[in-house]
């Protein structure tokens, strides 16, 4: 990763932090990106580079909004004069009953798990193809297994699963494209019982949560693994092969 810039979007906390970290470890500069949370997203900037000057630059801006796209993506260029990873992590997560989705909704879901993504690479996509680069998208398990209640994100991140796979023919040989679709890593920012915890660790052929490491690992193998394209490697503790993925 030396000499080469990384670009993880919504990396101010959680799985996009710990990236951000991880592959600044192992050479990288990060252009780190926030929405709302500025100052996780100054802290963590400043932790960097405190570890390695001049390492880690900070653009903010609503990915689910099409007219930020283009600034966002051009100063995430401008930062380091380059980007060789695009990471498209950034996402929106709450339930959406039937009978209560609004406008709001669609625009907050939609517009972060699938269209901010889309633009974003499609804006980034020159760039990348100068330095051979890679786009790595997450996606999530229950692209293919829906969650119950969560109808308006599972479109969104279904979606997302067609346009890695449609971006690695289009965009290849120059650009390789993949995703990573995490299962129980980290448990919802929203409060869940204890009841619903054990429920969902019940389905899990692993028997247990998995960590953050476990996602940056496999970030990582797929920015380095030059013949592969096009594929979603899930990273689930065996849960989306098992009988049962509730929760």
């Amino acid at each position: 990763m030396n000499n080469k810039v990384t670009f993880i979007t919504g990396s101010a906390k959680r799985i996009g932090a710990f990236t951000a970290r991880y592959l600044h470890n192992l050479g990288s500069n990060i252009v780190v990106h926030c929405n709302h949370s500025r100052l996780e997203a100054e802290t963590l900037c400043k932790d960097l580079n405190l570890i390695r000057p001049k390492s880690a630059r900070l653009v903010q801006g609503d990915l689910s909004d099409l007219s930020v796209i283009e600034r966002v993506g051009q100063q995430a260029i401008d930062a380091f004069g380059q980007i060789d990873v695009l990471i498209n992590n950034a996402s929106s997560f709450y339930p959406t009953p039937i009978g209560t989705i609004t406008g709001e909704d669609w625009h907050s879901l939609v517009g972060s798990n699938m269209q901010g993504p889309l633009f974003l690479s499609q804006y980034c996509q020159p760039e990348l193809a100068k330095n051979n680069g890679c786009i790595i998208n997450m996606v999530d398990i229950h692209a293919a297994k829906p969650l119950k209640q969560h109808t308006l994100y599972c479109m969104a991140k279904s979606a997302l699963v067609t346009m890695t796979q449609s971006l690695a023919l289009e965009l290849a040989p120059s650009i390789r494209v993949n995703g990573v679709a995490p299962g129980a890593i980290l448990w919802p920012e929203q409060n869940m019982s204890d009841k619903d915890k054990n429920e969902i660790l019940k389905h899990i052929p692993a028997q247990r949560l998995g960590q953050v490491e476990d996602i940056a690992h496999a970030i990582s193998y797929l920015i380095s693994a030059t013949y592969v394209s096009g594929q979603i490697l899930a990273v689930d503790g065996g849960r989306s092969i098992s009988s049962q993925t509730k929760g």
